[in-house]
């Protein structure tokens, strides 16, 4: 009988409550959807589920990018792995206000630690942020308004020091002809539907807007950015992507 090594071994999308570090200082409740797999010597690997949910549950209070390199080396180290990766992606929600009325609502944001250790050591912190994009030809040759549309813009990071989810979305907010909000009242609509008309991009105009602002940020060794549009007058999406190393 031939024998078959398995490279890797784990869990995938173990649903688990966790607590998430904040800008402002407090802890966020969310539930995280965790992905976790280890390379390691075949007599460790009956017991690998019981390592990798026990490490989890000791880590659930708090959350963050420090801990998430924490949980890696005690994973790696218990089950004396060559390497281990955890892909933990969570909703995360900031308050916004309205840029009129002030009027108050939470947002959503999906976001994601993606880690290894090993081998293949890095860790990316990534966020997706809806916008909005207005079409500059549209608007060109229109006589009277312009299509507009909600895109999502994808960013994954590298970074030399500490990073907050919150400065990564407000970076991303910046470089899109309008922020996206989760409720706004007329004066509001009024505010935004001007804003995005007198600031048109395409999918390329937010992702190169994005990679350069990314470039200027002095943490940030690394990213790439995508820029999906889900079009109002096309049956498909405009789709843009960068990546950090092939720039020139």
């Amino acid at each position: 009988m031939n024998t078959i090594n398995i490279q890797t071994v784990g869990i995938k999308d173990i649903k688990l409550p966790v607590r998430i570090r904040e800008k402002k200082g407090g802890l966020q409740n969310t539930v995280a959807s965790v992905s976790l797999q280890a390379a390691m010597p075949k007599e460790y690997r009956e017991s690998c589920i019981g390592v990798f949910t026990a490490a989890l549950n000791r880590y659930l209070d708090e959350m963050s990018v420090t801990i998430f390199s924490q949980l890696l080396n005690e994973i790696k180290s218990a089950l004396n792995a060559e390497s281990a990766r955890v892909e933990m992606g969570f909703p995360y929600f900031i308050e916004k206000k309205a840029p009129v009325s002030g009027t108050r609502s939470l947002m959503e944001y999906s976001c994601a630690f993606i880690g290894g250790i090993g081998e293949d050591e890095d860790f990316v912190l990534r966020v997706q942020v809806p916008v909005t994009t207005l079409c500059p030809c549209s608007k060109e040759i229109s006589s009277a308004g312009a299509h507009n549309q909600r895109a999502e813009v994808t960013l994954d990071v590298k970074f030399k020091k500490f990073i907050w989810v919150e400065d990564l979305i407000e970076l991303i907010e910046k470089s899109a002809s309008c922020p996206v909000y989760a409720l706004l009242k007329r004066p509001d609509e009024k505010y935004v539907t001007e804003l995005a008309y007198n600031n048109p991009m395409f999918v390329e105009d937010v992702v190169r807007k994005v990679a350069l602002a990314a470039l200027e940020h002095p943490d940030i060794t690394w990213f790439s950015a995508g820029v999906e549009s889900f079009e109002s007058i096309h049956k498909h999406s405009a789709y843009a992507y960068v990546d950090s190393n092939e720039i020139r």
